[in-house]
């Protein structure tokens, strides 16, 4: 027994540690961390064989792709996706049939069977929601207007991909009596975790709350115990880890959850990870590389053609449906889990399931450059991207009068939407720009004078009338945009008001150098309006109950418009 006990302590040991070295390495060099983990896993067993009894990690693993889909379930908020969800949920439910399409097509004529070819068809439709996440979450971009659209449409990816799961673990094949059953269990299981998260997880944890140990403890508890349930039922674990995350990810406790098992998460998703690379076969590359050479085709160009087309569609502009598509264009975990179990399962080959490790990995590489490098591959394909404005501007203008406004305001988000109740109280004639085209058709049913487009674009420009307007106010936080526009306002009119936005002191700075007037900082805001509030109230000027009402009510409005508060990264 100790012989064994150390022998398991050794084997997570070396993982953990070469893991460790790894992840620091690629960390140093910019790469994903996922890349690091995968390749310790390569390194350990096919190359230098350190571990040569896989079983510990490989049960781990499994734990692994449990804690992965919990912290999904709990972080699902769609509350903050309202602007989006047409194209979130529509537009991803499409880009994913016609991606599984090609995929399947593709698939069945480089000779795969059928059931394989259905599984290549999944992976090529889903996106990492993990590594997209993150990428945006470092740039600050989870509440521009593409990190909205990408963040949505992963959530819908990330829906059909446990849909798919739950299919392809409950059934033998693709066999249409059974797809129906299998629905019908799959939502049960939402039915039951809205029952407990509606009547009793809220009363059972109102008390867990009160202990952080007791809180970690009862949400396993309860991970566990819908995964044991719904593997009971013939479901795989991960979709009962999942529907936790979901029953949980409604309590106002969800933040707490998520910090305490999110650690756990971290170390179990490095097995998963690691024994992925375990069982890759270098050979595959040799022996495959046309297959290889066809899917990454699929997901490098088609599928971010494919995302673009439909944003365009919806009546997005070019800009933020190219990076929106950039940000897609990679396979995630999801398809390494369905994978996985398809290897499992017995439905896909060894190497095949080494195929789809191998185009994960490059394919997100590929990614961490594409995104970092987006806005000079923007320039780059900016004329021959010009195709896609035809679908877009069509019914999303709109000028009452022949007087023309003196106020420009570009860019109507949570600042954006402050100015303009202000400005419209004050009776001001204005301009409202901006490349949402849900809130330009608002902004069109409820009067305003709007033009629908992005602040960089030189027709947009001309249009805007700027050399009679007496004041600019720009709430775009893209810093390129922003320089652009000040230099075309002071290139013809020195007179008018700039005020423009920046995302940190050095960018403010040098905004104010190109002849700026006044540069908002967001992140300072709240302290200098609270710093104003205090001095009103203390010298008299007003009285806090009523400004107490009135932010009650305007707190209302704008969560009815889906200006939800961004957490916390």
């Amino acid at each position: 027994m100790i012989d064994v006990t150390g022998s398991i302590f050794l084997e997570i040991g070396v993982v953990v540690i070469i893991a460790a070295i790894a992840a620091y390495v690629l960390r140093l060099i910019k790469q994903p961390q996922i890349l690091a983990y995968v390749l310790v896993g390569v390194l350990i067993t096919p190359v230098f064989q350190l571990i040569t009894n896989t079983s510990i990690i490989e049960s781990m693993s499994v734990i692994g792709i449990v804690f992965l889909l919990f912290i999904v379930g709990l972080e699902m908020d769609l509350k903050s996706l309202r602007n989006v969800t047409l194209v979130s949920s529509l537009g991803g439910l499409i880009q994913i049939l016609i991606l599984f399409v090609v995929g399947y097509f593709v698939s069945l004529f480089l000779g795969f069977l059928s059931l394989e070819a259905a599984y290549i068809g999944l992976m090529i439709a889903f996106s990492s929601t993990m590594v997209v996440m993150k990428l945006l979450s470092d740039r600050r971009e989870l509440n521009t207007l593409h990190g909205k659209i990408t963040i949505g449409i992963l959530l819908t990816q990330d829906v059909v991909a446990i849909f798919a799961l739950s299919v392809l673990t409950s059934i033998n094949g693709f066999e249409i009596s059974l797809l129906g059953i299998a629905f019908l269990k799959f939502i049960s299981l939402f039915i039951i975790a809205y029952l407990a998260s509606r009547y009793l997880f809220p009363k059972i944890f109102r008390f867990a709350a009160k202990n952080h140990e007791l809180l970690l403890i009862s949400s396993l508890a309860v991970c566990f115990l819908f995964s044991l349930a719904f593997s009971y039922l013939g479901f795989s674990i991960a979709i009962g880890a999942f529907i936790a995350g979901i029953a949980l990810g409604n309590l106002k406790y969800n933040l707490e959850i998520i910090g305490r098992v999110k650690s756990l998460k971290d170390f179990f998703s490095l097995m998963f990870f690691v024994s992925l690379g375990m069982g890759l076969s270098l050979a595959v590359v040799k022996e495959m590389w046309l297959p290889l050479v066809v899917i990454l085709a699929i997901v490098i160009f088609a599928k971010p053609f494919i995302i673009m087309t439909i944003c365009s569609l919806f009546k997005y502009t070019k800009k933020p449906s190219f990076f929106t598509a950039n940000a897609l264009a990679q396979v995630g975990e999801f398809s390494l889990i369905l994978a996985s179990q398809g290897f499992i399962l017995g439905h896909i080959s060894q190497e095949l399931f080494s195929l789809t490790v191998i185009i994960t990995l490059i394919s997100i590489t590929l990614t961490s450059y594409t995104i970092q490098h987006r806005h000079f591959l923007y320039k780059l394909l900016e004329k021959p991207l010009s195709i896609f404005d035809k679908f877009t501007t069509e019914g999303l203008e709109y000028l009452p009068s022949e007087v023309k406004p003196k106020i420009i305001l570009c860019g109507h988000n949570r600042i954006g939407y402050s100015i303009l109740q202000n400005l419209v109280k004050a009776k001001k004639k204005i301009l409202v720009i901006d490349y949402n085209p849900e809130i330009i058709a608002r902004l069109v049913k409820e009067g305003y004078h709007c033009i629908y487009g992005e602040v960089a674009d030189e027709e947009v420009i001309e249009r805007m009338n700027i050399r009679q307007i007496s004041m600019l106010i720009s709430t775009v936080p893209e810093l390129r945009d922003t320089l652009f526009l000040i230099r075309k306002v002071r290139a013809v009119n020195k007179k008018a008001k700039v005020i423009v936005t920046a995302n940190d002191i050095d960018e403010a700075l040098r905004l104010y150098t190109e002849g700026a007037d006044y540069v908002i900082l967001p992140h300072f805001l709240g302290g200098e309006h609270v710093a104003h509030l205090i001095d009103k109230v203390r010298i008299k000027k007003i009285d806090l109950n009523e400004k107490r009402k009135s932010h009650i009510k305007n707190l209302k409005e704008r969560k009815e418009i889906g200006h939800e508060h961004p957490k916390q990264e």
